[in-house]
């Protein structure tokens, strides 16, 4: 292998080092913002249990609002995991194998994360009106976050690679 070909190969991999050292930033940056937004639903899930009108919920509220809290709970648990994974295998030259992870769990905490604030707000509505208000507002925001969070993302994502098709 020739010095320009080595040179060539090296910054490559310093290319490939610094797209992984740049998108671990992001990722932890994202992970940042997401873990407040769960900390402070968690936190008021927390004391749902413990207020007096609590014991006045129907089944079906508690039903709802059990799967809220569990929702929150393993969202918290997902959303952790690549900060988590990534301080026990830091210097191990994994990162990538560690982004690839760290995806997957920060998007399978969102869905969590969606279930629990659909849940909730189906619970908070239902305590505040006896109508069909509940459902419909529920069901409303809840097609908001799977729109914004999730579908436009991956109609943009289907998009990008139908164009990038030679018959695209």
């Amino acid at each position: 292998m020739s010095s320009a070909e080595l040179g060539r190969r090296g910054a490559d991999d310093e290319r490939r080092t610094d797209r992984l050292d740049r998108e671990t930033m992001e990722l932890l940056n994202e992970l940042r913002v997401v873990l407040t937004g769960v900390q402070v639903l968690f936190a008021f899930l927390l004391t749902v249990p413990f207020s007096d009108r609590f014991a006045a919920l129907g089944t079906t509220d508690r039903l709802v609002f059990a799967i809220a809290f569990m929702a929150t709970a393993m969202a918290s648990a997902l959303l952790i995991a690549p900060t988590t994974f990534h301080r026990i295998r830091f210097r191990q030259r994994d990162k990538k194998r560690m982004l690839r992870w760290a995806n997957r769990f920060a998007i399978a905490g969102s869905v969590l994360l969606a279930i629990a604030i659909g849940s909730i707000v189906l619970l908070v509505i239902d305590v505040l009106y006896a109508s069909p208000a509940p459902a419909v507002v529920a069901a409303s925001v809840t097609a908001i976050i799977v729109w914004t969070w999730f579908g436009l993302p991956l109609a943009r994502r289907a998009e990008d690679e139908r164009s990038d098709r030679p018959d695209g």
